[in-house]
């Protein structure tokens, strides 16, 4: 008689499948790979929580001691931050707050971890957290926020592609300093002037001056007159010595470029990407949000939920000015026309006077790029020189987009 064909391996499962699997998946075989939260031994059973950080909360695993006791035994030495393999079944959890639990059949331990593991059940400083860098992600904050970034990263590109936009990779290394601000870092490979063991004088490795990158609008810009529309997602670099959360000296920055289009345009393209990434998160990290929402920032998810179908405010600069100047609130920056906006007066805009997102447009054209198109003058304030140029204004934050009409 032929060999009985043996059972297919079991496949690993993710906590995050496991939460939302269906009523079918009862005494099902399991396989969950992760890293231990807790262990609490009651003599008779062994109580494990597994996260392997596809979820904000981890799986229950249950372990008898008169069914299993050879994994019983392995879990009694476990201790938080032990990377193991548990097999077992699926099967119904009477604790609150989850559906499913596993009943552990088999633990097998990749890596142990003593009692001095530093990450244990209460809640850590970001400032501790800085001191353990390696281990920081396996936090709920940490991990709640990688999951956040992975979901509107890929909804960049999802949103993007969807409108026929063709996604654009430029310089990191770049000989031009875009946006004219002096506030590159430099490339060099260091000792120019100096004689190597050839006896010659070292030279730049590009022959000139080279940057990390501070925009791809200039490569995009050129793309765009052939490709119609483009982006580019990338690393950029400031070296702006300035020692704030709204000063990075690295970020990832989104660009679009779009050929034939107006300010109407760009405004209503900013619109319904952040609209749009605001749904991604809602749908996709709904838990992670939630978190957010008990533990970082009261009221972060109906603040989410009143701007994810759009419909944000549109005001010239002229009117916020006379907006800003008629209020009775008390600026530590005076608002005249002319000037840009602070950040206490952009969180006004947003936060007190429109109570949502509002951009912001037709600025002076002293205040903003020389390449933005610049508007009609108005007749009754003719040294009032403005350009099609718009900033978007966000509760909490102040500015998120900034944008123009190309043009002399």
């Amino acid at each position: 008689a032929p060999a009985a064909t043996p059972p297919p391996a079991l496949k690993r499962t993710r906590v995050r499948a496991l939460h939302s699997a269906p009523d079918s998946v009862l005494d099902s075989p399991v396989l969950i790979q992760g890293w231990v939260r807790t262990v609490r031994d009651q003599k008779a059973f062994a109580f494990l929580e597994i996260n392997d950080g596809s979820a904000l909360k981890g799986v229950q695993v249950v372990v008898d001691a008169g069914s299993a006791p050879e994994a019983y035994a392995t879990v009694a030495g476990l201790n938080t931050g032990s990377s193991v393999k548990v097999t077992g079944r699926v099967v119904e959890s009477p604790g609150k707050g989850q559906k499913w639990e596993v009943r552990g059949e088999e633990v097998e331990v990749y890596g142990g971890a003593d009692d001095s593991f530093p990450l244990q059940k209460k809640r850590h400083s970001l400032e501790f957290l800085r001191t353990i860098a390696h281990l920081r992600p396996r936090t709920n904050s940490i991990g709640a926020v990688t999951r956040v970034r992975s979901v509107l990263a890929q909804g960049v590109h999802a949103f993007f592609a969807a409108k026929g936009f063709q996604y654009v990779h430029t310089p990191i290394i770049t000989a031009s300093d875009c946006e004219g601000a002096g506030e590159a870092f430099f490339v060099t490979t260091g000792g120019e002037g100096e004689k190597g063991k050839d006896g010659e004088k070292k030279k730049e490795f590009f022959g000139k001056t080279a940057f990390l990158t501070v925009s791809g609008q200039l490569s995009a810009e050129a793309y765009a007159t052939a490709l119609s529309d483009v982006y580019t997602f990338g690393p950029t670099f400031r070296a702006e010595n300035s020692n704030t959360t709204r000063h990075l000296a690295e970020f990832w920055m989104i660009e679009p470029e779009m050929a034939f289009a107006d300010l109407k345009a760009v405004i209503d393209n900013a619109e319904e990407f952040v609209a749009f990434c605001i749904n991604e998160v809602l749908e996709k990290c709904a838990e992670d949000i939630a978190f957010f929402d008990q533990f970082v920032e009261k009221g972060l998810q109906a603040k989410l939920e009143s701007c994810r179908a759009g419909g944000f405010a549109r005001v010239t600069y002229t009117d916020a000015v006379d907006i800003l100047r008629s209020t009775t609130k008390k600026f530590e920056f005076p608002v005249a026309w002319g000037d840009d906006l602070a950040t206490e007066h952009e969180r006004y805009l947003a936060e007190s006077h429109f109570k949502k997102p509002v951009f912001v447009t037709h600025y002076p054209a002293a205040i903003k790029a020389f390449y933005m198109r610049r508007d009609d003058t108005d007749p009754a304030h003719p040294d009032r020189e403005t350009v099609a140029a718009t900033d978007l204004l966000v509760p909490g934050i102040g500015e998120l987009i900034g944008g123009a009409q190309r043009g002399g």
